[in-house]
């Protein structure tokens, strides 16, 4: 069963301006399932077959002689020698939309990209289903606490329980476990750690020790939410802290983990200069973390994290969907601890947004929300609490309550 999805709409818009779009993202996410939805009129080629992809390796010259294009190249970074090819047939035709590429390796991948396809290339992020998809909701609008967001997500809701919000972050966002609900959630997940560590961390890291980065990324997962300390990661996995810089790295370039920016503004003396971590597929943290039930997972000690984790990576879904490579995301969090969880900065407006798990907010829960004003050169808008309240409504001044299927 294929579940339609948001970035759909993002896709066919690159390739009206590109020669090439790139979708890159996570093993398992649905990237080829998709490209093939979108052009299923044009040849597919998979550079996983061994053969074919000896033949781009050793004949790139004439590989696309034999594979005109408009064609879609999968698992294309198998074969660096591919782009300087590509690029000249685009430089040649002029034409839009000639090559579809997608692949999940994206170190080796991005560097090819940015010195040969540099302006010729439309690139998309792919993550796993958003709560929009999930409940089919054709709604490709990035997330902003706005009126008019409102106005527009209204007519694109639906009804989400609380145990259905705890059954989602537990179960994670990979289509196949979406789609096929008789699958084993831990069997699936055991299967794709392995591969992952197999086939995208071995060769890119060089990890010596499997069993060590499979601890380092237990480790991460479990400080999902939470501000960044590699010195502590390192001490409790027992690597050097530049070994887990390195594997920090490969999991922040596989979209496994996300790195969210302080934000700063004119108060450099006053606020963190540390990123705060977020694992971005809450089904793979909580296998990691051996949260084996939604029930023990929502009535646990990381609740809170998990919430947070999945209100995050749905925020940031919703611009990836939307062809936002760079969401203009930060959190606040300064000296005397106050902390805004997120602030979302447009046209030098921020908007600040608090999450908590509970359904029950209050006003008190947007107080640090004040240290916005005292910035310059900025505009401080509404912003609300995101939690599993039932109905968008007003909580205090300009602010709202923000149920989780608003966003």
């Amino acid at each position: 069963m294929y579940i339609q999805r948001n970035a759909e709409q993002t896709v066919k818009k690159l390739a009206k301006m590109f020669g090439a779009v790139l979708v890159a993202g996570p093993r398992q996410v649905g990237k080829t399932t998709m490209l093939k939805n979108i052009v299923s009129d044009i040849k597919y080629i998979t550079l996983d077959d061994p053969i074919i992809q000896a033949s781009a390796v050793e004949e790139s010259v004439t590989f696309f002689k034999d594979n005109p294009p408009p064609v879609f190249v999968d698992e294309i970074q198998r074969a660096p020698e591919l782009f300087p090819q590509i690029k000249m047939m685009i430089d040649s035709s002029g034409k839009k939309g000639q090559f579809y590429i997608c692949g999940s390796q994206q170190f080796r991948m991005m560097k090819n990209v940015t010195e040969s396809l540099s302006g010729r290339l439309g690139i998309i992020t792919l993550l796993g289903l958003s709560l929009r998809e999930i409940y089919n909701m054709d709604f490709n609008v990035p997330f902003i606490p706005t009126d008019e967001y409102f106005e527009k997500k209204r007519g694109y809701t639906a009804d989400i329980s609380y145990n259905d919000v705890w059954d989602i972050i537990h179960r994670g966002g990979m289509p196949e476990l979406c789609a096929n609900p008789d699958f084993d959630w831990n069997m699936f997940y055991a299967s794709y750690v392995r591969t992952y560590i197999e086939r995208d961390v071995r060769e890119l890291a060089h990890v010596g020790d499997e069993i060590k980065f499979m601890r380092f990324m237990t480790v991460i997962a479990s400080r999902t939410g939470q501000l960044l300390n590699l010195a502590s990661v390192a001490n409790d996995v027992g690597i050097s802290q530049p070994t887990a810089e390195r594997w920090l790295s490969v999991l922040t370039a596989s979209n496994i983990v996300y790195l969210l920016r302080p934000y700063s503004g004119n108060m450099t003396s006053r606020a963190v200069k540390t990123p705060k971590l977020y694992f971005l597929d809450t089904g793979l943290a909580a296998y990691l973390t051996k949260w084996n039930t939604p029930e023990t997972l929502k009535n646990g000690a990381m609740a809170g994290a998990f919430f947070e984790s999945f209100t995050v990576s749905e925020i940031i879904k919703s611009y990836y969907n939307a062809g936002v490579l760079d969401p203009p995301l930060y959190f606040y969090r300064d000296k005397d601890k106050k902390e805004i969880d997120i602030i979302i900065e447009e046209n030098n407006t921020l908007y600040p947004l608090e999450i908590k798990k509970h359904a029950d907010p209050k006003k008190k829960d947007t107080d640090n929300f004040d240290v916005l004003d005292k910035m310059q050169n900025v505009k401080r808008a509404p912003g609300g609490v995101i939690c599993l309240y039932d109905n968008l409504v007003t909580l205090s001044g300009n602010d709202r309550v923000i149920p989780v299927k608003y966003l």
